[in-house]
């Protein structure tokens, strides 16, 4: 991997890291699991985070717009993902499962940006310029779903100009089709970089998880 970050001018966005996404106990991690268990999500996405912090990285928060009652039920055309969330109320404001993951809360410092009502962190949020404000040129995506927020993200910063990396192995999707869809036939249509947690590890100056 020949790709170099500078800490001062790159981010981790950590896209929709909810208890309803990551626990054994959320409301979506049991069509996630088979995936996520194989890719090795949670341990990735520690190691992606922790080292993030450690070499001077920003980690930012990139949530999706947690559900309330009257969401949606006014709009002219909800999108399906959109709908599912109004029925089974994803990420609940108020809720479990509409914190964040016990091992992915936001440190002192860190910024949690607007959440987002669609798929793009970027959209109709403060996203862009609180990265602009912190001098930011590269993102790193990871979170989750690997085919819906996370690409729309990433395809969104490709767009305002930023350099993109995608994790293949720190993010996941409800199935092998999406995943590969996401990242060998999507991701190099846009993304600068598309790498394992290991070789982001070791282009960010840490060890391997298998050093």
């Amino acid at each position: 991997m020949s790709e170099a970050y500078d800490p001062r001018r790159t981010a981790v966005l950590l896209i929709d890291p909810y208890n309803d996404f990551l626990s054994p106990d959320g409301k979506v991690w049991q069509r996630l699991a088979p995936v996520a268990d194989e890719v090795g999500l949670l341990d990735h996405l520690r190691s992606v985070v922790t080292l993030a912090r450690t070499a001077g990285v920003r980690v930012v928060f990139v949530p999706h717009r947690r559900w309330e009652p009257g969401d949606y039920e006014t709009w002219d055309h909800p999108t399906p993902s959109q709908r599912k969330i109004q029925q089974f109320h994803h990420f609940a404001k108020g809720s479990w499962g509409g914190e964040f993951h016990p091992d992915f809360q936001p440190q002192p410092g860190e910024v949690v940006v607007q959440e987002h009502w669609g798929s793009s962190g970027f959209a109709n949020t403060d996203l862009d310029m609180q990265l602009k404000q912190h001098g930011i040129t590269h993102v790193i995506a990871v979170g989750v779903l690997a085919n819906t927020c996370v690409e729309a993200t990433a395809r969104f910063a490709m767009e305002l100009g930023y350099h993109v990396t995608l994790v293949t192995d720190a993010t996941a999707a409800l199935s092998p089709d999406m995943m590969r869809a996401a990242h060998e036939l999507n991701g190099p249509t846009y993304a600068q970089a598309i790498v394992t947690t290991d070789q982001l590890l070791a282009a960010l100056g840490g060890p391997s998880r298998d050093s």
